[in-house]
């Protein structure tokens, strides 16, 4: 069964992109799985996401991202690194929040690298978006109007929950190569 859904996987990925080199995950890599799905589902969700995966330098995906908030919150969330067929190393999201928000949720986010300058400032260590930072919810269209902004673009995909927040933060990464 595993091997099926494992076969099922890489088709799909395979399926999104005909002249791209085509990341596959390894099967026996839980992370890698949850990054594939989450990849696939973006995809189905708002089809012109695919250009992003096909032209970036590289990105990051964070599979599952959990979030939460009484006056303070934060979130938290592990990932890979990958450019073009190659898994580059794994990552984690850290965030503290300040503000106005209550609740909770689940997502998914997406980070696309334009070129080796922003990839290369994110692979140092510790990279941080700071509160200017907007990241693109993924609905049917809504990445073909989006843009990079010092090399970077950020995109989310809700997956369940609900937080209303009016809050300050930035998200803090770490990054270790494989």
């Amino acid at each position: 069964m595993k091997n099926l859904f494992a076969i099922f996987i890489t088709l799909s990925l395979l399926s999104t992109s005909i002249y791209a080199q085509v990341w596959k995950p390894n099967v026996e890599d839980s992370l890698e799985l949850s990054v594939a799905q989450a990849i696939i589902k973006a995809n189905e969700s708002d089809p012109t996401l695919t250009k992003w995966f096909e032209s970036a330098y590289a990105y990051a995906v964070f599979p599952k991202v959990g979030k939460g908030g009484l006056i303070v919150g934060g979130a938290h969330g592990k990932g890979l690194v990958i450019r073009g067929d190659t898994t580059m190393g794994t990552t984690s999201l850290s965030q503290v929040t300040v503000g106005a928000q209550i609740g909770g949720q689940v997502y998914a986010q997406y980070i696309m690298f334009k070129d080796e300058t922003a990839f290369s400032h994110f692979t140092r260590g510790n990279y941080e978006m700071g509160a200017q930072a907007s990241a693109v919810a993924v609905t049917l269209g809504a990445s073909a109007d989006a843009r990079y902004d010092s090399g970077v673009a950020v995109f989310t995909l809700a997956d369940g929950g609900l937080m209303l927040e009016a809050s300050i933060g930035g998200q803090k990464f770490k990054y270790t190569s494989k």
